[in-house]
């Protein structure tokens, strides 16, 4: 019951914020230039400061030597200086020297060098200038100190700020997101729904009408309050939503989304749960307080069972992050800092394993079950969903529904995807009835494969398996009616037998089930009867059987000798260690009268089964050579041959599949394993209230 529209992903931000995530070419760019600068400053304060430096009697020999070198015609006057730093009495005296001739090449090929000498005016002046005086050399005028500093800065330090500055900029979105993912661990994720953008309405949903009256009526509440309030009534403050896995419980919340005129959050029970204690508790407050601000408004909390399991039955001991989660959403649902206007819509396909402290009045006040759909439900279904393609004028989605008895509405959904997609590949302008009934086995059963290399004896073998389950099909009285029996491997089973019901069952009369065990037995005893011997490919067959005997001995009370007592504590699913630490709740003595009674149930199947086969041998012998011939026989050629011996009208010669080469199709070699699996009869037979 997923209409198409409701893929359509929201594209609003986060209420949390957040950026576009993209990549910041244009920082980077100014990050290169920036270190270029700096390496620039780099280099022009090493060669600033590669002088050599001279003490004052290394100098005076040069001097004396005439090997100070001035020369102020050049573009770059090379003249004496004398410069003060740091503001003490030292001062440097500066300028160019020639030197040796052996040391050229050490010099670059360069025939002079700076030098600088340190020298204090106090002791030295009088022979500085005596010196200077002798040998032709003139101080030429000295900067000042602040002069120096400010040339420093802005060779050095200056690429070095601007460095700085284009770092935190190339950095900002990076530093923002890390700060908030590191400071936002106990935000919530809800994610606020935009209104205008949501088209999922109660017109997209069906075949569930008395969950949308009952969810309506909380829409009609945040529309108009005053019309419930005028009697002192209270609108529940949490609805949970159970049903099966594609029976559309999200879907339902999103057509709640697009009726109600408030705001509506929606976050997953996985997103509360995290690697850091605490973080789960802190975001269910901090999704509540959003709520409050927004008041009135929706939260939905899909899958609820992954935050608020049954406290005090995990695994070990030890503190546990989702007990303390949960005790955090009881708290915020019901506590003394009521909140109200905050309405929790919940979904779970598990209601067995939630906290009973969150499914009581206060909290989770309503639970609506979201059933499978029936005839009328799967109808309404199908024509939702073929809103969205194209179906021929002769095609009557009555006789899909009809055909589909226990398919969800996600499946249902898939049976029309598959249509449109094999009709398309076909070449055809639009659906017609193969295309959706062929759509409806391959959702069901697997597609076909037949491509699968089986041989001779394999397809003899499974033609005389389906042929007997076939044939009991139509001999026993209180059985769904064959609708298809096909030697063609079809999922994992090499051959299936499908069988569907006149009508929708909820309830299982004991003679029912005893003609269903008769029917399983079929396959093997067929075996049996023409070879002699039997192969695993019934496999499925007795896990069936099995399964439907036990149920009856434990679970439904029809064994005469254990009577209407209840059997079955721990033959469900385990729930932690509240099902592996709980004893049977009957006596070993029991158990051996249970296993007992379903071996005699399964016993006289088999029993009656080969008794049937044997009187109609000459029929098994005509079903097993039409499927050997055909592949695949419809309910109205079992029938003739029920009724005359042969077909009167028999299907059309198989014709290999048109589809690419190899591209679709399966493998030829399988493994052994594989080959001889069969399943004929895929789905559980326990009524819904079982």
């Amino acid at each position: 019951m997923q209409d198409g529209d409701q893929n359509k992903q929201n594209k609003e931000p986060n209420s949390n914020g957040g950026g576009d995530g993209g990549f910041n070419w244009k920082g980077l760019m100014l990050l290169f230039i920036a270190m270029g600068l700096f390496g620039l400053a780099l280099v022009s304060h090493n060669l600033s400061g590669s002088s050599k430096t001279l003490n004052y009697a290394e100098f005076e020999s040069l001097a004396k030597a005439g090997r100070i070198h001035v020369d102020t015609s050049a573009k770059e006057p090379r003249l004496l200086r004398l410069i003060q730093k740091d503001g003490s009495s030292k001062k440097f005296l500066t300028g160019w020297y020639e030197v040796d001739p052996s040391e050229v090449e050490k010099n670059k090929g360069e025939k002079y060098a700076e030098f600088s000498t340190p020298v204090i005016l106090e002791f030295v002046g009088d022979d500085l200038k005596e010196l200077l005086a002798d040998n032709n050399l003139q101080v030429a005028d000295t900067p000042t100190e602040s002069d120096g500093v400010g040339a420093m800065m802005l060779s050095f330090y200056l690429p070095l700020i601007i460095l700085l500055v284009l770092l935190y900029l190339l950095f900002r979105h990076q530093l923002r997101s890390a700060g908030r993912g590191a400071m936002s661990f106990g935000k919530s994720k809800a994610k606020l729904m935009s209104m205008d953008k949501s088209k999922v309405t109660f017109k997209n949903v069906a075949g569930i009408e008395e969950a949308k009256e009952e969810v309506w009526e909380i829409v009609e509440y945040l529309r108009d309050p005053k019309k419930f309030q005028r009697l002192g009534g209270k609108i529940p403050k949490g609805v949970l939503m159970v049903g099966s896995p594609g029976t559309g419980k999200t879907l339902l919340a999103r057509a709640i989304a697009g009726e109600a005129d408030v705001p509506f959050f929606s976050i997953s029970g996985s997103d509360f749960v995290e690697m850091f204690v605490g973080v789960g508790a802190s975001r269910v407050r901090d999704m509540f307080e959003q709520g409050k601000k927004s008041a009135p408004c929706l939260i939905f909390i899909d899958e609820i069972d992954a935050v608020g399991r049954h406290r005090g039955h995990g695994l070990g001991g030890g503190h546990d992050e989702r007990e303390q989660t949960l005790n955090a959403l009881l708290v915020e649902m019901d506590g003394f800092d009521t909140q109200e206007g905050v309405i929790i819509i919940a979904a779970t396909n598990r209601p067995d394993v939630l906290d009973p402290a969150l499914l009581r009045p206060g909290r989770f006040d309503r639970q609506i079950t979201v059933n499978l759909p029936d005839v009328n439900g799967r109808d309404e279904i199908l024509k939702v969903h073929a809103k969205n393609v194209k179906l021929a004028e002769d095609v009557d989605l009555m006789v899909v529904a009809r055909g589909t008895p226990g398919y969800s509405g996600a499946e249902l959904a898939n049976v029309i995807n598959e249509a449109a997609l094999l009709a398309a590949r076909k070449g055809l302008k639009a659906i017609t009835l193969p295309e959706l009934e062929e759509a409806r086995d391959k959702v069901r059963w697997g597609r076909e494969r037949r491509s699968l290399a089986l041989s001779e004896d394999e397809k003899e073998l499974t033609a005389y398996h389906e042929a007997g389950h076939a044939l009991l099909g139509m001999l026993v009285k209180d059985t769904d009616p064959v609708h298809k029996v096909t030697i063609i491997p079809r999922g994992p089973a090499l051959g299936v037998t499908m069988y569907l019901p006149v009508e929708d069952k909820h309830s299982y009369r004991k003679q029912y089930l005893m003609d269903r065990l008769i029917l399983i037995m079929g396959g093997r005893v067929a075996e049996e009867l023409v070879f002699g011997d039997v192969t695993n490919g019934a496999s499925g067959d007795i896990q069936q059987a099995s399964n439907i005997a036990r149920k009856m001995v434990c679970n439904w009370g029809m064994s005469e000798e254990l009577g209407m007592v209840e059997y079955g504590e721990g033959q469900e699913q385990v729930f932690l260690a509240r099902d592996i630490s709980s004893p049977r709740n009957y006596s070993e003595a029991t158990a051996q009268k249970i296993d007992i009674e379903v071996q005699k149930l399964t016993d006289g199947a088999y029993e009656e089964a080969t008794r049937l086969l044997k009187a109609n041998r000459d029929k098994l012998e005509a079903i097993a050579q039409g499927l050997l011939e055909y592949e695949t026989l419809d309910g109205a050629h079992i029938q003739e041959i029920m009724e005359h011996g042969e077909m009167k009208n028999p299907p059309t010669h198989p014709s290999p599949p048109d589809l690419p080469d190899k591209e679709e199709e399966e493998p030829k070699s399988e493994k052994p394993e594989e080959k001889e699996e069969s399943d004929d009869f895929p789905g559980d037979l326990a009524p819904a209230g079982a």
